[in-house]
């Protein structure tokens, strides 16, 4: 398979920072394997929330590219990237973009959303799960969600930072959020400047409607 390397930037003139992020894409008809729209939007949010990402232990389901993890790493996070463990193309290509980045440090592992494996069980504390465009085919929608809320059981004060593309009106997640114990808080892409076609230094996301949403324990059951 042949791969291509793909350069994102993130530039911040005021504070004159500036990170750029290299990732490894394959093309070929495969999930996990190129930059989809939503994943610049999550890696802008990242970047606009990079004094927060500073010593958080971070996880990123589903990382493919692994764009937005790699960047929180960039911005001083502890990160551990994964992806499915039936899917060790992707993971390869997770270490890949490490590779390409010299993070030849970060955890690569196998978790497949909705299955409870050892990598699951035997994850550290964490602060920050993210993902980008995990609700893309409706029949994952249910295992992602347990394999969230299972994370956030055991991490109480945890985040799901997570970006969604927009294909239906009729694919929502409020039912399964309010069954598995989840409140979700809609985060409006102008106030990260992330409403724009173009994001960090790509085409993408393009003309794509892009959703960012905060996944977080339901108040009503962190109170008991």
């Amino acid at each position: 398979m042949e791969c291509f390397e793909r350069i994102f930037q993130f530039e911040d003139i005021i504070r004159n920072e500036k990170k750029t992020v290299t990732v490894t894409e394959v093309m070929q008809p495969s999930y996990g394997l190129y930059v989809w729209p939503s994943a610049p939007v999550l890696a802008q949010y990242i970047w606009h929330k990079r004094d927060q990402i500073k010593g958080r232990k971070i996880l990123e389901l589903g990382s493919g590219t692994s764009l937005p993890g790699i960047l929180a790493a960039k911005c001083g996070g502890n990160v551990t990237l994964s992806d499915s463990e039936d899917l060790p193309h992707c993971l390869e290509n997770c270490r890949k973009s490490c590779q390409a980045n010299g993070l030849l440090d970060i955890p690569v592992i196998g978790i497949t959303w909705g299955r409870f494996n050892e990598a699951l069980l035997d994850l550290p504390p964490v602060d920050i799960i993210l993902g980008s465009d995990c609700f893309y085919d409706s029949k994952d929608f249910e295992d992602i969600i347990v394999t969230v809320s299972y994370l956030i059981k055991q991490n109480k004060d945890a985040e799901f930072w997570c970006t969604y593309q927009e294909r239906s009106s009729n694919r929502a997640v409020d039912v399964l959020l309010l069954k598995w114990g989840l409140e979700c808080e809609i985060v409006s892409l102008d106030s990260f400047d992330a409403d724009s076609p173009t994001l960090c230094g790509s085409n993408l996301p393009g003309n794509h409607t892009i959703h960012m949403f905060i996944i977080r324990a339901d108040r009503r059951y962190k109170e008991k």
